[in-house]
């Protein structure tokens, strides 16, 4: 969840953003009001502007919306966010991928991590924070993994900077491995590609603030890899694994959302096949993860994970919701405090919504 200051009519505003898929009934983009006492959200309005935009990305100022259009033609989308209805910035700009899952702000440019397509795209950003309409970078992935039915070929789901700001970080599950990028004349460009345990799905990593460790949740096994960070040389060492349950799940768990906690003292992760959100404690100065516990997500099939001032935000795909939980200080446990309604089922694809969203403080 990006964070940012909006000054709307003379008041500072905490919002937030939920991303729905549009072909399941979904509304598109929801702008909701944040209760920074309570965490609430309380809808603001609706923007149908994409097809299925299931993941956003704020700008640095909190101005601009990034949405992708998670369809197989692949498309990325802006929006000015003063107000509060967000007004398309331009038309949408294709990725030449399919199937975009993530994106980002990276070195003036969107990235996107298309997971149909196996590769990452850079859509060039101007200085209104608009979309250039011009030919986009591509870096396609290669390779598989010993999954047969999942990784017959790359699947990039997500993209993101490292801390330092100097690399791109892209998470491939076909390939059980993580890329390390750089941009060069408006193209990202491969530095190193990161092994990861075969057969592990990597689906999402997350820094820990100080910089020096990332943590991947993995969705074909439930886990989270520990992995050591080093930004001089863009170099990422797994060190060890975290169950992310506390014993064998029934069936296929498939983990998904993972966050830090601003201070670096708990990792949250959510396993959609468990609907249960896990909570570490950080050891170690993070360099290992220990499980406090489990508890029920609040809703069903949570995609994607949250959390901001003090508040943790779960968007549950097949349940049509967005739950928000108190934290407990010291035991990074959550609390379930209440849920947005974001309706979203459909014919052929289940209730797919409420994918993600972005906050703007």
């Amino acid at each position: 969840m990006g964070t940012a200051v909006a000054d709307l009519g003379g008041r500072r505003r905490r919002r937030a953003f939920i991303g729905s898929f549009t072909a399941a009934g979904g509304p598109g983009i929801v702008a909701a009001a944040v209760d920074p006492a309570s965490g609430a959200l309380t809808v603001l309005s609706r923007v149908n502007g994409v097809p299925d935009p299931s993941y956003l990305a704020l700008s640095a100022t909190g101005e601009t919306l990034y949405a992708v259009s998670e369809t197989a033609d692949g498309a990325v989308a802006a929006y000015r966010v003063t107000g509060d209805v967000p007004e398309p910035a331009g038309p949408p700009v294709p990725v030449n991928g399919s199937g975009p899952t993530h994106l980002s702000v990276f070195d003036g440019h969107v990235l996107t991590a298309n997971y149909g397509s196996g590769s990452v795209t850079a859509v060039p950003v101007r200085a209104d924070g608009a979309l250039a309409r011009v030919a986009s970078g591509v870096l396609r992935h290669t390779g598989s993994g010993p999954h047969t039915r999942r990784q017959q070929g790359p699947h990039a789901h997500q993209v993101q900077p490292d801390p330092s700001g100097r690399w791109a970080v892209s998470v491939d599950l076909g390939t059980d491995s993580v890329r390390v990028c750089a941009l060069r004349d408006g193209s990202p460009v491969l530095h190193r590609e990161h092994a990861l345990r075969p057969g592990s799905g990597p689906r999402h990593l997350a820094f820990h603030p100080e910089g020096r460790y990332a943590y991947v949740v993995n969705e074909l096994t439930p886990s989270v890899t520990v992995c050591r960070w080093d930004a001089a040389d863009g170099s990422l060492k797994p060190l060890a694994e975290a169950a992310v349950l506390p014993g064998a799940p029934a069936g296929d768990a498939y983990p998904s959302g993972l966050v830090v906690s601003p201070d670096g003292r708990f990792v949250w992760t959510a396993t959609r096949g468990e609907d249960v959100l896990s909570v570490f404690a950080v050891e170690g100065d993070g360099e290992a993860l220990r499980l406090v516990g489990t508890v029920p997500c609040g809703g069903h099939w949570p995609r994607a994970v949250a959390e901001s001032g003090g508040f943790l935000y779960v968007a549950n795909e097949r349940s049509g919701d967005v739950t928000w939980f108190a934290l407990d200080p010291s035991s990074g446990l959550p609390r379930r405090g209440g849920s947005l309604v974001v309706p979203g089922s459909g014919p052929g694809r289940g209730a797919r919504t409420s994918r993600s969203w972005e906050g703007s403080w």
